[in-house]
């Protein structure tokens, strides 16, 4: 009992000093900051996430008017909250080529072998797959309707150059490919190229093939790579995939295990077959925009140096009349962006350095607003000090920062923010960039430091129809903007 009791006191006097250091911590703040960091209402956060994610901006896919729709609305909120104009011509609005494709209908039926009949020949067994809940075109597929043979191809990477092939020794032409996402050896950078969508869809097309057919744990919707003339790629969940697998008596999970261990192609041909039917309108000449504004520095000389603060304002769109309404990923993260850009716009007075802030479109098309951003910078400052990144802020309890390993100063510049607001439970170091990296990744190639920020998720209706304003919890939003707010005017202001 004397041990509970000395147990407990310890337990107390360690709150308290807790308490007493986060409150001391706080009073460090001058009194102009406090009461900006205190101005930052969640609220705003998730009404601005609650609008992005309406049915009147259609998923905000880049290039269809819905997203065009709520580009144009963010402007104003810039134009609203006294930002400046990326330039006196175009004023908020940086347009740029941004194909896109909508898929009106889709249906896929599995044909699985059976008992032989009398006549010798398999019995087959249909199964139709429900949209999301068993399949989803990848959201570039062209038009068609095949019934056509399956081919296992591993991890669909051919690469003779590095002494692996998953096409070799099988027939694809006129067929459907089916293979999982990654590579052989996750270790081995030389397959970083191999393992983008673009890559896997141009080979297998080039191999004759009707279409790949991806093997994920969900459906999800993915906008990710190019439309092609004829050929129809897909992708279908871990549970549909056994249904196939089953004809030669193994599982998804053994024969990725067996790839993973072996580091060598497993390739064959299936007797199940697949009916495959899609209509879709692609639009190859639709305009894509970034949406920036900025607060000027108060320093004549600093001034000229720029903070980018950044998240991505698209999403997968409407297609067969499923809405992907993005609300998590990413009207969350831009919802960050535009409520720190309130927040510096009504700040007085400004830090010594420029801070310019900007909703990318395209990201999930494969980054293509970041990277133009990047490759365009406005015109007039010196320099880009660093870039912050808002990526997936609105679930969970917590953030996560990854953050480049130098200058060092970015680190403890957030670090010393997150000693105010104390949300941020951990960090990554960003050495290299992969194919699954965010829009800080053109930024961080042209050696600009970068940080990242996120919610701990779980982030559990990813990419699907799920992901909405009632899955948001707001006062996540809210601490990520108040740390992401003292650790940009901290670094603006240096």
């Amino acid at each position: 009992m004397e041990t509970k009791k000395k147990m407990a006191c310890l337990s107390l006097i360690l709150v308290l000093s807790l308490t007493i250091f986060s409150w001391l911590a706080a009073a460090e703040l001058p009194t102009r900051l406090q009461k900006a960091v205190g101005g930052i209402d969640p609220l705003l956060a998730y009404q601005l996430t609650r609008t992005m994610a309406s049915e009147e901006f259609a998923g905000r896919l880049t290039g269809h008017e819905g997203y065009t729709r709520a580009a144009r609305w963010a402007a104003a909120k810039f134009k609203e909250w006294g930002l400046r104009p990326l330039d006196a011509r175009n004023g908020y609005l940086q347009s740029y080529l941004s194909p896109h494709t909508v898929i009106d209908q889709a249906s896929m039926i599995l044909h699985l072998p059976g008992k032989t009949g009398s006549d010798g020949q398999p019995q087959y067994e249909t199964v139709e797959l429900k949209p999301e809940k068993d399949f989803l075109p990848l959201l570039y597929s062209d038009s068609g309707d095949h019934t056509a043979g399956l081919v296992f191809v591993g991890w669909g990477i051919s690469a003779p150059e590095l002494n692996y092939d998953d096409y070799a020794g099988v027939e694809v032409k006129g067929k459907f490919v089916l293979c999982f996402r990654g590579t052989p050896d996750p270790g081995r950078r030389e397959f970083q190229s191999h393992d983008e969508h673009r890559t896997r869809m141009k080979v297998a097309r080039e191999k004759g093939a009707l279409g790949l057919i991806y093997i994920y744990p969900e459906a999800q919707a993915n906008p990710n790579g190019d439309w092609l003339p004829g050929f129809m790629p897909g992708m279908i969940t871990e549970k549909t995939a056994d249904l196939i697998f089953k004809e030669i008596n193994s599982t998804t999970a053994e024969l990725k295990k067996a790839l993973q261990t072996f580091k060598r192609p497993i390739s064959f041909d299936l007797k199940a077959r697949l009916s495959y039917r899609v209509s879709s309108r692609n639009f190859p000449d639709s305009t894509g925009y970034n949406i920036a504004g900025w607060v000027e520095g108060s320093d004549p000389k600093l001034r000229k140096e720029l903070i980018i603060i950044g998240g991505h304002f698209d999403h997968c769109g409407r297609h067969l009349g499923l809405l992907f309404p993005g609300a998590d990923d990413n009207a969350s993260g831009s919802a960050v962006v535009m409520t720190l850009a309130r927040a510096f716009a009504a700040l007085n007075p400004k830090p010594k350095r420029s801070v310019m802030f900007v909703l990318f479109g395209g990201e999930e098309l494969g980054l293509q607003g970041s990277t133009y951003f990047a490759d365009h910078l406005p015109a007039g400052f010196d320099r880009v000090v660093a870039m912050f990144n808002f990526d997936m802020e609105g679930e969970g309890d917590g953030a996560w920062c990854g953050v480049s390993a130098e200058p060092s100063f970015l680190k403890e510049t957030i670090e010393q923010a997150n000693r105010q607001i104390n949300i941020i439970r951990g960090y990554g170091v960003i050495r290299n960039i992969g194919v699954r990296s965010s829009d800080f990744a053109p930024f961080f190639l042209k050696g600009i430091p970068c940080a990242s920020l996120g919610s701990n998720g779980p982030h559990l209706a990813y990419h699907g129809t799920g992901d909405t304003i009632y899955r948001i919890n707001p006062e996540i939003m809210g601490s990520i903007a108040r740390v992401s707010f003292l650790s940009v005017y901290f670094l603006a202001d240096r």
